[in-house]
């Protein structure tokens, strides 16, 4: 299973009807392109979130993250989030937010 689909919708619908906000595959799942930077996307059924290096211990300390290891290697900045981590709305909409704040200081591309 490439990705949760499942989960893509629940993104789908957090984005909805946003015009900066684009879906992507990549990684062997999917990604969400704010302002054509990564945001956040899906990898299995783990959330991947883009947090930016500053917010990468603090996200890290949450329950249910572990470090983004695609490449072997951890990806700072980067974090996975176990399903758990994102159950309710709630959570999955406060990790976007989070990942938004940093893709929000790059340049658009």
């Amino acid at each position: 299973m490439p990705f949760d689909e499942g989960v893509a919708e629940r993104l789908r619908e957090v984005f909805d009807s946003r015009n900066d906000v684009v879906e992507k595959k990549m990684f062997g799942g999917i990604a969400f392109m704010h302002r054509g930077n990564m945001c956040c996307g899906i990898v299995n059924d783990a959330l991947m979130a883009r947090v930016g290096p500053d917010a990468y211990e603090t996200a890290l300390s949450r329950p249910h993250t572990r470090k983004m290891d695609f490449t072997g290697k951890a990806m700072k900045g980067f974090v996975y989030v176990d399903p758990e981590g994102f159950a309710e709305d709630g959570e999955l909409r406060d990790w976007v937010a989070l990942c938004e704040v940093y893709t929000r200081s790059l340049p658009a591309k």
